[in-house]
Order: structure tokens, then sequence, then C-alpha cells
């Protein structure tokens, strides 16, 4: 008979983006049931990865009654299912399960931690989350920091003293690199976004984000320096290609940025895309000036297409770019304030604008970066020793 493992998330596009493949993979050797908060699409989750899921409402921000319900609902699951496994990742969700599986007795308690929400934060507001992510470790019998920099912050802060270990070269998933290459596009039946259909020439340099487009990526920094590139007189005209989706109301952008971003000749915004692979292809750099991350997907798929990157100094992004040889990277807001991280992205977009020989040695460094180190079977299979283990 197959032991158990349950895999938990706060909502269920986590599960389904987050680890996508990774339930199916796993159900080889476990038998898998995926649990979070259903927003309509769990059930695709289960049918795609062929494993039972389970909805638990949760939500993302603090409620104490709503996460006590939670809490509750969780521990009933877990006496029931009686899991070998229970493995953890996004905040709140790791949070309410580590919790209720401690008390259920669940023996083998893993958590995974990625972004770490309580950097940038003050006062009070950090504190509790601080003391969250204090919880959850205590919780689980095994701590696995995405990389490097999450383990030296958990240390660093003071989080737990638990042993902790990077699996593999850090990211929960990896990237299957055979489907994000510019051979898989070619190959594809899918129509082809070209520069053409964006509105851009083949003389124009285009920079590309792909992200929540909020405060927190350094949206407000990124529309100022394009402000400026505008006005200015380079080798080439500037553009830049924007995916992603605007929270107006969560995280608002200052001024009249987002107007801006929405309206610029020099701006495309394509919105939220499934599929980004095309808009990579089409761009000559990856802009990423995020304040915090655990350890992003976007550089990553940006190097298999064979794109440099400009990113800030911060977790996860300082592991995946090496300055000069795949991308370049600027200090990170939180270190050196906003305004001198805006003036570092304005000279280092600049720098890129201008030094195009350099650029496209180092997008030929880029694919070879990935593949070595962030292959999806390889994760994967870290993964999956790491169970086997406990």
């Amino acid at each position: 008979m197959k032991r158990k493992l349950i895999r938990l998330t706060t909502m269920d596009y986590s599960l389904s983006k987050l680890i996508e493949g990774q339930l199916r993979y796993m159900s080889e050797y476990f038998d898998v049931v995926g649990v979070a908060s259903d927003s309509g699409v769990l059930s695709h989750v289960g049918e795609r990865e062929g494993v039972r899921v389970v909805d638990v409402p949760m939500h993302r921000e603090i409620s104490l009654k709503d996460d006590f319900h939670s809490l509750r609902t969780l521990y009933k699951l877990f006496k029931a299912e009686k899991p070998d496994i229970l493995h953890c990742n996004t905040p709140k969700g790791s949070l309410l399960g580590l919790i209720a599986g401690k008390l259920a007795g669940v023996p083998n308690r893993v958590y995974t931690v990625t972004g770490l929400r309580y950097q940038g934060a003050q006062g009070l507001f950090r504190w509790v989350l601080m003391t969250m992510e204090r919880i959850s470790c205590y919780c689980a019998t095994t701590v696995v920091p995405e990389g490097q920099g999450v383990l030296h912050t958990l240390q660093k802060d003071h989080i737990t003293r638990k042993p902790l270990q990077v699996l593999h070269h850090g990211n929960i998933n990896g990237i299957d690199t055979s489907f994000f290459s510019r051979e898989a596009l070619t190959k594809s039946d899918h129509s082809m976004v070209s520069r053409e259909s964006l509105g851009f020439s083949d003389e124009d340099f285009v920079f590309v984000f792909i992200g929540r487009i909020v405060h927190d990526k350094g949206m407000n920094e990124l529309a100022s320096v394009m402000k400026k590139l505008e006005g200015e007189t380079l080798d080439c005209p500037v553009k830049l290609l924007l995916v992603g989706t605007f929270e107006s109301r969560l995280d608002p952008l200052e001024g009249d940025n987002e107007a801006y971003l929405m309206s610029s000749s020099s701006v495309k915004y394509v919105g939220f895309q499934d599929d980004v692979r095309t808009y990579l292809a089409v761009a000559d750099a990856l802009v990423f000036p995020s304040y915090r991350e655990g350890f992003p997907n976007v550089p990553i798929q940006a190097g298999a297409l064979d794109l440099p990157s400009i990113v800030t100094d911060i977790n996860g992004c300082n592991e995946i770019i090496k300055d000069g040889l795949n991308g370049k990277i600027i200090a990170a807001p939180l270190s050196v304030g906003p305004e001198k991280m805006e003036k570092a992205l304005y000279e280092t977009m600049k720098w890129f604008v201008e030094h195009q020989e350099e650029v496209s040695r180092m997008a030929r460094n880029a694919r070879g970066i990935i593949t070595s180190r962030y292959e999806q079977k390889d994760v994967w299979a870290a993964t999956l020793r790491m169970y086997q283990s406990l």
C-alpha cells in the first residue's frame, strides 16, 4: 500500500501553478491528496494531476474567525486521512496546515519556505508576520528553504534553529526546459505572437516584465525609468512589454503610473497570459525590479528562452542571475532605498540599449545556466528523495 502525501497551499491556483505536474509525478510513489481553497480551478487540478483534491476554505489575509474555522476543518481532515507526510507552502495555508497537522499527530510535516512576507513590512505588522513564520517553522518537522537566500534570512532573523537544506539548486518546481525553449515554439501549432502584431519594430530594444503589476514588484520605479528613457536620444527606441495584472485595490501604483503603463506608446500592455513563452521570445531582455521574492520562476523562464535579465539583489534572483554572465544585478530597494534603486535601474536599462553586443553575449550564456540547474525532473527527483528520507 502506498503511503499518503497531502500537498497543501492556501489557494487552488497556487496548487495549480506553483507545482504543476509535481502531484502527478509523486502519485507514482504516494497516495497524493491536494488540499486548497477552491476558487474555481481545484477540480481541474485534480483531473490534470490525476489525484484526489479537497476544498478547505482559507483566506490569504488575517481573519481570526475564518482562520479558526479553517484550522478546525484541517484538523478534522488530517485526523480522517491520517497522512504520512503533510507538505505545505504559501504563508497562510502553511501556518494553518502545520498547526493542524501537529495537533492531529501527522508524523512528517514539511514546510517549504518561499517568499518571506515580513521583508519590507514595518512595525507591528512585521512582528505579526515574523511570528507567523516562527510558528510555521516550529510546527514543521522539516523546513525547506526555497533557495540559499531564504535559508540565510531564516537564520539571520532567528526564525528557526532547525537544520535547513535547499533541495537541488533551489526553486519549488523547476521548469520543463524542453517546453520553455525556442525550438518548442517553432514546432508549436499555436498562433505566434510577433513583434509586428504587438506594434514593435525590429529596431526597437524591447524589455519585457512578467508578473503582478504592483508596487512590490518595482513597477513605480520601472514606470519612472521608462518615462526618462522616452525623452532621450538613444541608439534605438526603447519599448516595454508588460505581461500581468494590475492590483489597484491591494497594491496600487503611485500617481499616474498605472495610466502611463496602460496608455504610453512606449509600453505594450497585454494583460495576464497563460503561456508567456512567445512574449519572452519577442523581447531582448527581461527587467524584473522586484522588492522581494522567494525564488522566482520568471527569470528562470526568461533564461530558458535565451534572455538576459536585469534583477534586484534579492533572494532567488541573485542565485539565478550571475552578474555580467547571464544578466545584471542592481541594488535592492529595501537595502538602498527606492530612489537609488531607480537610478541603478535607469543606468542599467540604458546600458543594455547601448551595449547590445554584451547583451547578446549574456543571452548566449542564459539557457545553459538554466538547463544545468533548474530542470524540472531534477527538482522533482530531489523532492522525492527528501520524502523517502523522512
